[in-house]
């Protein structure tokens, strides 16, 4: 079982619309399990689940409530580990305990041979969920939007992931940056440059995800890009994306 989070710390940048429809993108390579870790449930939304009738979900997970099978759902052809607004209080509720950081980690070790990929949406906030998923994890991706204010703050998440690798997970990698919200813009275009060069034998950047109204088409049916438009240019954007993620989590960091 190979674990990926998708992470940044600025919101908006489109972390449930990668971790979705790649997930989808995934499950045509093999069992695939999403996961919410944002008290805000929008990947729980996106796949058709009212978080707020939910009464098993991440949360109950983490607390130590409910083995993690149990919380689990189908729909549409995926499966989820949903969350909702409960999952706020873990934040607080976690911080005296031991192995805190670990948490999540130890939990999907009941699944380890129920699934060949985790996804995890993380919340816009540095805090304790999101070390869990990345101590969690065995890559990271990051979506960043292609205006200058996206680009801002990564060095912070950076900084993060390499904390994590000195203090408690050395075998954590980066698989690359997602361009997302692209746009066929001079601006897009120099943000994706920049990033380019300033990762340029570091970081891998991958096509640019460009900005659709099949995304908004997407959310409404709450099924992904692929199943409604499978013919489509960003449908074939996230299978080259899976195939290559694919790849990342193959190698040895």
């Amino acid at each position: 079982m190979k674990i990926l989070t998708i992470a940044n710390q600025k919101g908006g940048v489109g972390k449930t619309t990668v971790t979705f429809n790649l997930g989808k993108a995934l499950s045509e390579k093999g069992r695939v399990l999403l996961i919410d870790l944002d008290p805000q449930g929008g990947l729980t939304l996106y796949a058709g689940l009212n978080p707020d009738k939910l009464e098993e979900t991440v949360y109950q997970v983490l607390i130590g409530e409910l083995p993690i099978h149990k919380a689990i759902k189908q729909v549409n052809g995926l499966e989820i580990l949903p969350a909702n607004i409960d999952l706020a209080a873990a934040e607080v509720e976690l911080i005296n305990e031991i192995g805190r950081e670990r948490i999540l980690e130890s939990a999907l070790e009941e699944i380890k041979d129920r699934y060949d990929y985790v996804l995890i949406d993380t919340s816009p906030h540095l805090g304790l969920l999101t070390i869990n998923a990345l101590v969690a994890a065995d890559r990271v991706l990051v979506p960043v939007e292609t205006k200058y204010l996206g680009v801002r703050g990564l060095a912070i998440l950076f900084r993060m992931i390499d904390k994590i690798r000195r203090k408690l997970k050395p075998s954590l990698g980066i698989c690359g940056i997602v361009p997302t919200f692209y746009e066929r813009t001079t601006h897009s275009r120099q943000v994706v440059e920049e990033l380019s060069r300033y990762f340029e034998g570091k970081v891998k950047i991958f096509e640019p995800v460009k900005e659709t109204v099949r995304f908004a088409d997407s959310v409404a049916q709450k099924r992904s890009v692929i199943d409604l438009f499978p013919d489509s240019d960003i449908s074939q954007t996230f299978l080259k994306l899976a195939e290559e993620v694919e790849q990342c989590l193959k190698r040895k960091v």
